[in-house]
């Protein structure tokens, strides 16, 4: 047995969660059903809620660790890291 969910949104916002869903391969429905079955899975909504991202907050904890002397790596050296990682067969090529 089927059950049918009615959602009311306006036009914009339909229109542009189909053409995002379709690009992804997806129906409108299918994206919903998967919103579903991801929320029963994570026991709640499966994404964070808040009023606003936090960045200041982040943009300090990012500093923080800088200076504890966490290194951060550029997209290039990161995925130089990769390739090394997979050549090697290890999941670590830092070592």
């Amino acid at each position: 047995m089927t059950k049918t969910i009615q959602v009311r949104v306006d036009d914009r916002l339909k229109d542009t969660a189909d053409s995002l869903f379709e690009s992804l391969g997806l129906d409108t429905s299918t994206a919903v059903r998967m919103f579903l079955v991801a929320a029963i899975e994570a026991g709640g909504i499966p994404f964070y809620i808040t009023h606003k991202p936090d960045v200041d907050t982040d943009v300090r904890r990012a500093i923080l660790r800088r200076k504890s002397g966490e290194r951060y790596y550029t997209a290039d050296e990161f995925l130089a890291n990769m390739r090394a990682a997979i050549d090697m067969g290890v999941e670590d090529a830092r070592a």
